[in-house]
C-alpha cells in the first residue's frame, strides 16, 4: 500500500480542484429537473470542464471492473442505480432520485465528490435515505483526525447507516485522492473502530457513504458500469474529498 501524504502547500494547491468540483455539482443540482435528459447534464459538466481547462477523470477511465473507457464526464445514477451510472438517453421524471458523481483534475490535482437529489415531488423515504448518507458523511469527516484510524471512519459510517435501519455494502467505498482519482487507502463503508491505517496530517481522501433502501446486494447493468440494487430499491450517495490536518479536516469539495 503506497500512502502519500501531502504538504500544507500541496493541499493549498488542491483547493482549486475541490472548489471547481463543488461549483460543477452545484450547477448540476440546479439544472437537474423533471424533463431534463441525463445527456444534457453530462454536456453541462463537459462545457464547464472545457471552460475551466480542467481534465475529466472519467472520460478515459477504464478500470478492471468496468467496460471502459467510460466515455462521459459525469456519473448519473437514477432510482435503483447508485454508483457509476453511465449517462444515456433518459429524461428525468417526477420523483426520480438521481445521484451525481463528478471528479476532475485541475493543474494536476484531483478532487472527487457526489450528491443525491430528488427532482419534482419527493418520496419521504428517498429524502430519509439521502439524509442518512449525508449524516454518515458528516460524522465520518468529524472523526477524520490525527490519532484516529481508517477503521474509525468506516465504523462511523456503518453505525450511522444501521441506526437508520440500512444494510451496508462494502464492495465499493472511499479512497485516496491526489494526482490520480483512486489511490490508497481504501475506505470501507463499514469496519471496526481502532483498526487500520493511522490517520496523519497530509492524508487526502474521498469518503463516500452510499446506501440502498432495503438491501446491500448489487448488480451491474449490461453497459458494464451502472451499479443497481439487486432488489430494485432506490439508492443514494454522498461524497467529499477531504484533507486531514493537525486540526479540523478540510473539506476540499465543499459546495456553496
Amino acid at each position: 500500500m503506497a500512502i502519500e501524504l501531502r504538504t500544507p502547500a500541496q493541499i493549498e494547491e488542491m483547493r482549486p480542484a475541490g472548489r471547481f468540483v463543488g461549483e460543477v455539482l452545484t450547477a448540476l443540482v440546479e439544472a437537474a429537473d423533471v424533463g431534463v435528459n441525463l445527456l444534457e447534464l453530462d454536456a453541462l459538466a463537459h462545457r464547464m470542464i472545457t471552460d475551466r481547462r480542467a481534465e475529466s477523470c472519467y472520460i478515459d477511465y477504464a478500470p478492471s471492473f468496468g467496460r471502459g473507457p467510460f466515455g462521459k464526464v459525469l456519473c448519473t445514477s437514477v432510482n435503483d442505480a447508485v454508483l457509476h451510472g453511465l449517462p444515456h438517453d433518459y429524461t428525468l421524471a417526477d420523483g426520480d432520485l438521481v445521484s451525481l458523481d463528478f471528479a476532475v483534475s485541475v493543474d494536476g490535482w484531483v478532487a472527487d465528490s457526489a450528491v443525491s437529489v430528488v427532482v419534482g415531488t419527493p418520496r419521504e423515504e428517498d429524502l430519509t435515505l439521502i439524509d442518512a448518507t449525508r449524516e454518515a458523511l458528516d460524522a465520518a469527516i468529524a472523526v477524520a483526525r490525527p490519532g484516529k484510524k481508517i477503521g474509525d471512519i468506516s465504523a462511523t459510517i456503518g453505525e450511522v447507516a444501521r441506526s437508520h435501519g440500512y444494510l451496508v455494502n462494502t464492495q465499493f467505498g472511499g479512497h485516496g485522492v491526489g494526482r490520480t482519482m483512486h489511490g490508497d487507502p481504501h475506505i470501507s463503508n463499514d469496519g471496526r473502530a481502532g483498526r487500520g491505517l493511522p490517520l496523519k496530517p497530509g492524508l487526502v481522501i474521498a469518503i463516500e457513504p452510499w446506501l440502498l433502501h432495503t438491501t446491500d446486494e448489487i448488480r451491474m447493468d449490461d453497459d458494464g458500469w451502472t451499479i443497481r440494487s439487486a432488489d430494485g430499491s432506490r439508492g443514494a450517495h454522498s461524497e467529499h474529498t477531504i484533507a486531514i490536518t493537525d486540526g479540523d479536516p478540510i473539506i476540499l469539495t465543499a459546495r456553496v
